[in-house]
């Protein structure tokens, strides 16, 4: 874990230091005002010596009578981006020439407060790794890392973000049969105790009976663990009465039910309640931010196991909105808990605005890869806010159709509609956005499939390591900063 601190008068004294600079100001050390004589003269060798240029991730390090500074190149300042920054940072504090340091130091010549955010991001998100379960090596410590900058509050709210972010990861990368729905509940909780501004209602097993939320109650049915809508309803602001409604996807384990998933698609399924883990994420955000917006989170919790009471391709449930739905796939659970968590949001708190987030459809990492989630609305406006959102955070989204004739491939034999809709193999990720979307009425709604995002299953993607990469967080976190009044 790394840990951040701000101090704008902290100098390259003993022990470890960093210097982060682009190649334009290694080429001109001299305009440096933060570095020392020495510093600087050790800087023009090394560039002269052509040791150093200041290349994107080029390292070299130097010895300073008791200071060890490390130079790390971050490029060209025009192709400066956060990705290449977080990868910098990162390939900076994990290199072997810092183990078993407990605390260093790291200038930055960044002229504009966004560029530290990156740095912050570094720092924080590029170098989280799960350790639980790994024996631990004397030698690998807990980092603090002290940024030689000023204690703005807009950078200790964004090591706050960050927090969130890895809070969410820290669920996420748990064991299956430690973040169930009686663990999740319980930090949905603690979260929102004592908090005057949230109202929270939690449906367990015996209330989403009594009051219709039956698709959510047949996925899991033969789980030993009970099912959970957790919703909290945090009014922020009384300016404006609108809320803003999130609802995440809390799959704890998907082993695709009778339809069960094959060697090699089942063994990281504890990422599928992702989408739940970043809506509390993001309700993390919210109140530590103390942020001036109403907005209700809600988290459907339920587990896709296999047992005699599983639920079955061909049965007909019906939902609590009243629609019945044919089940075309028992791997097609996550839109079916969805869609009950969202009729019941859209009818009882009657939000302005709904987002859901859900690691939905494989579908959408065939069409979209890794790096980028699908994003389906049925509102301009409120896709226009969250692809900007998504560019400035760096949670990277990209907008796939919705149109009116998804809904005839929705139609069944049986019932008012079938879970799956086109030809496998095609447009999965549509026709699951367009299931969702007759279960919001007519309130503006947007739909965030993470299925290809929320988990690195392999080497490091982008600046990740291994495990959840907490994809969303920063995205709604950002859109609900903008809402703010």
């Amino acid at each position: 874990m790394t840990h951040i601190q701000f101090d704008a008068h902290i100098k390259c004294g003993p022990g470890t230091s960093f210097i982060f600079l682009t190649q334009e100001q290694a080429a001109n050390v001299a305009v440096l005002k933060f570095l020392s004589f020495e510093v600087k003269a050790q800087l023009k060798a090394i560039v002269a010596a052509k040791r150093f240029s200041g290349k994107l991730q080029e390292v070299f390090p130097v010895s300073i009578g008791k200071c060890f500074v490390l130079c790390v190149g971050l490029g060209s300042q025009k192709d400066l981006s956060k990705t290449s920054l977080c990868k910098a940072v990162k390939q900076a504090l994990e290199s072997s020439l810092i183990k078993g340091e407990k605390r260093v130091h790291v200038f930055a010549p960044f002229a504009d407060d966004t560029k530290f955010f990156w740095l912050i991001e570094g720092a924080m998100i590029a170098t989280y790794r799960w350790k639980k379960y790994i024996q631990k090596d004397k030698n690998d410590q807990e980092l603090t890392v002290v940024i030689a900058a000023a204690a703005k509050k807009i950078f200790l709210d964004h090591v706050k973000v960050c927090e969130g972010v890895n809070f969410t990861r820290d669920l996420i990368n748990d064991n299956a049969d430690v973040t169930h729905s009686v663990f999740i509940e319980a930090a949905f909780r603690r979260l929102t105790k004592g908090n005057r501004r949230i109202r929270l209602e939690i449906l367990s097993e015996k209330e989403l009976k009594k009051k219709g939320l039956h698709l959510h109650l047949a996925v899991n049915k033969a789980s030993k663990y009970p099912p959970k809508l957790l919703i909290a309803r945090y009014q922020g602001s009384t300016k404006n009465k609108d809320f803003v409604a999130l609802v995440g996807k809390g799959i704890t384990f998907d082993t695709g039910g009778l339809n069960l998933k094959p060697t090699g698609s089942m063994e990281a399924m504890r990422d599928d309640m992702s989408g739940a883990a970043a809506v509390l994420g993001v309700l993390k955000n919210v109140i530590a931010l103390d942020l001036k917006v109403n907005v209700v989170f809600a988290a459907a919790i339920a587990e896709n196991a296999i047992g005699s009471g599983s639920y079955k391709p061909g049965d007909v449930v019906k939902s609590y909105d009243g629609k019945t739905v044919e089940v075309g796939n028992t791997d097609a659970e996550g839109r079916l808990v969805l869609a009950d968590a969202l009729s019941y949001i859209v009818k009882n708190y009657k939000p302005s605005r709904i987002i859901d987030i859900a690691t939905l459809t494989g579908a959408c990492v065939v069409a979209l890869g890794q790096d980028y989630s699908g994003l389906m609305s049925s509102d301009e406006k409120l896709t226009s806010d969250i692809l900007r959102c998504g560019k400035e955070t760096d949670d990277r989204f990209w907008q796939l159709p919705l149109y009116p004739e998804l809904k005839e491939h929705l139609k069944s034999q049986y019932a008012d509609l079938k879970s799956t809709g086109l030809p496998k193999g095609t447009a999965g990720t549509m026709s699951a956005a367009e299931f969702l979307h007759q279960f919001v009425g007519k309130t503006p709604w947007a739909h965030l499939d993470i299925a290809g995002t929320a988990f690195v299953d392999g080497p490091g993607r982008l600046y990740f390591n291994y495990g959840a990469t907490g994809v969303g967080v920063r995205l709604l976190t950002k859109f609900l900063l903008d809402q703010s009044v």
